[in-house]
């Protein structure tokens, strides 16, 4: 299930209306906290989602990714959790996440995923090296989309 603006906007609206502070939803595929600040709301989110494996043997076709955990060498793609603006970096001007050649390990921030107005981590998912960075920093990534590479330690 796919959640709408509409949804989202519905469900920030219901929180605005209890008086809880926090807001802890765990998932198989993700979790999501959202704490009340003076200024607004905040959120973390972790995808926990599997990512998606591409054949690293050399000439392999393009969009062949299955679902696995990898094997040493194989190419995993990490996708964006939902559509929205990909940074790499935490903030205009600092240094990104990660680069190509960047080990990494399943928490590994690799990057946010801004959805309205709301910043999304992106976690690598497996241990690995970062083999490409498929888009720019500032760049609309939609839902499933391929953000980066890691090849798999």
């Amino acid at each position: 299930m796919d959640l709408t603006d509409e949804d989202v906007t519905d469900i920030l609206a219901l929180l605005d209306s209890l008086p809880y502070d926090e807001l802890d939803l765990q998932t198989p595929r993700f979790r999501l906290t959202l704490r009340r600040t003076p200024d607004g709301w905040t959120q973390s989110v972790e995808s926990r989602s599997v990512p998606s494996v591409l054949p690293a043997a050399p000439g392999a076709a393009p969009g062949t990714d299955s679902d696995a955990d990898g094997a040493d060498g194989e190419l995993v793609a990490v996708r964006a959790p939902l559509p929205g603006t990909f940074y790499r970096a935490p903030r205009p001007g600092a240094a990104p996440f990660v680069e190509v050649g960047s080990q990494v390990g399943p928490d590994t921030v690799v990057g946010i995923v801004e959805t309205m107005k709301l910043m999304n981590s992106v976690t690598a998912g497996v241990d690995g090296t970062v083999a490409e960075i498929c888009l720019g920093n500032a760049e609309f990534a939609a839902h499933g989309a391929t953000l980066l590479r890691i090849s798999v330690d």
